[in-house]
């Protein structure tokens, strides 16, 4: 068992918030087990608490930002990034600001101050966001994909490509959490000239400077440009590198840019509220497209934990969406192996399907003839079945295919099924069909109660042609 973590004592940190430009004293105060991580606005009347989580997102264009009960807490990301990086798990955040200070850019100043601090272990254990199979999340207009794949540990690779001489490909990679302090933590924000023109334009950077982030520059700029932007970051000269960065600032890694957006994926999947275990493989992510991935883990792991501990119940009464020569129509499976008997409901992301145990099935014969039980490989096969009626809706010509079945995983056997039982079948995808490859999770439920559940794997293929 792996318990939880604090910190010792109280530890202060100090700076500017970047879109404020105010001065902000950030404090780490140590926290009760199950606290999570909260928020609290030293500067407002009654003093109000923010809690870190999902929910309370309410901004991702220029960082995260959290609201609660009209309070604001902006640009959390690296402060929430240093405490999931030191697998801290309960503090409390006191602030005189509405934004955490953006100091050099990264998470190493608030690592060096929670260490310094001291980091103590709890006895409540720490809690765990599982993945029982891959989940995949695409945003075609931001060009970004995100694959989470069950893992016995948190491990994240990014990849990054702006299509530009000055920043081109690069890939990062976490292995373990644990390297997060040496490996991750001082790696910056960076920004494009044309970005940071933009917001000086737009008074939206009160707190920038060339020292808390990296800017690329990926076009010739003028004497005179440099000129002014001296003036505008109270700097006596600034310069270009010949590799396009600005002020001559050095790469703490050749991958810094990769590292950093590797940083703003710890920060932002803290807002789970858990330590996920998965290995996450994103591209091309962003603050958006991390808090849209973290709801949708939160949702599907939500989704299951009450699928697996409330009761369903099934209106049986409504006319079925398909009946038993529909079906045939449909599958290519005859009886005896023909196991499902209705199609009850179907959506973009599921189906509900029946079957009617009677004692005329054909393997009570000689499955446990004096105490007839129906058998779980076949139980798995109606839930196939009903699975690839599913999938098979999916296509404009389901004629035309088949559903090969590739891989079940975690079936489990809750409860017996024997004659005169009503096995409903409810199964979702869990991840969206790409290439005729769908991963679906199902249950089995009698009198609105689990009996059996399963993941499946399985893929549509053209028939063979005669």
């Amino acid at each position: 068992m792996i318990n939880q973590q604090t910190i010792t004592r109280p530890i202060s940190v100090a700076g500017k918030g970047l879109h404020t430009g105010e001065e902000v004293i950030l404090t780490f105060k140590p926290a009760p087990e199950n606290h999570g991580y909260i928020f609290k606005r030293v500067d407002l009347e009654n003093q109000p608490l923010v809690h870190a989580c999902l929910d309370n997102v309410v901004d991702t264009s220029r960082g995260t930002t959290i609201e609660e009960n009209g309070v604001r807490v902006c640009t959390i990301e690296h402060t929430l990034a240093a405490l999931a990086g030191l697998e801290i798990d309960n503090i409390l955040i006191e602030l005189n600001s509405s934004e955490t200070p953006i100091l050099d850019g990264s998470s190493i100043r608030f690592v060096e101050a929670l260490l310094a601090a001291g980091i103590v272990e709890q006895k409540a254990p720490k809690k765990f966001i599982e993945l029982a199979s891959n989940f995949e999340y695409y945003d075609a207009e931001r060009n970004v994909e995100i694959l989470a794949m069950p893992s016995d540990k948190l491990r994240i690779t990014t990849m990054i490509d702006y299509n530009t001489n000055v920043l081109g490909t690069q890939f990062a990679t976490l292995n373990d959490i644990s390297h997060f302090k040496d490996e991750i933590a001082n790696c910056r924000t960076f920004v494009f000239l044309h970005e940071l023109e933009y917001l000086l334009e737009n008074n939206l950077i009160k707190g920038g400077d060339l020292n808390n982030a990296i800017v690329f520059v990926n076009r010739i700029i003028s004497q005179e440009e440099l000129d002014h932007l001296a003036v505008v970051f109270d700097k006596p000269k600034v310069t270009v590198l010949k590799e396009g960065i600005l002020n001559n600032l050095e790469l703490n890694f050749p991958n810094e840019p990769a590292r950093h957006k590797l940083l703003d994926i710890v920060g932002d999947l803290a807002l789970l509220g858990g330590t996920l275990k998965a290995h996450i493989i994103a591209k091309r992510p962003g603050h958006y497209s991390n808090v849209s991935f973290a709801k949708k883990i939160a949702a599907l792991v939500d989704t299951k934990s009450k699928k697996k501990t409330q009761k369903e119940v099934f209106d049986l009464t409504k006319p079925p969406l398909f009946d038993i020569n529909q079906i045939k129509k449909i599958l290519p499976h005859r009886p005896p192996f023909l196991l499902i008997d209705k199609i009850l409901e179907m959506s973009e992301n599921g189906i509900i399907g029946l079957k009617n145990v009677t004692m005329n099935e054909s393997f009570f014969v000689g499955h446990f003839p004096d105490e007839p039980l129906m058998p779980g490989v076949l139980q798995i096969e109606a839930m196939a079945q009903c699975g690839g009626i599913f999938a098979l809706q999916t296509v404009p010509d389901p004629e035309n295919y088949l559903t090969l079945f590739l891989k079940i995983e975690r079936a489990r056997f809750k409860h017996k099924v024997v004659p005169g039982d009503t096995l409903i079948f409810k199964i979702e995808l869990t991840a969206p069909i790409r290439r005729g490859i769908c991963q679906m999770i199902g249950y089995a439920y009698v009198n609105n109660q689990i009996v059996m559940e399963a993941e499946l794997l399985a893929q549509l293929v053209k028939k063979d042609k005669k």
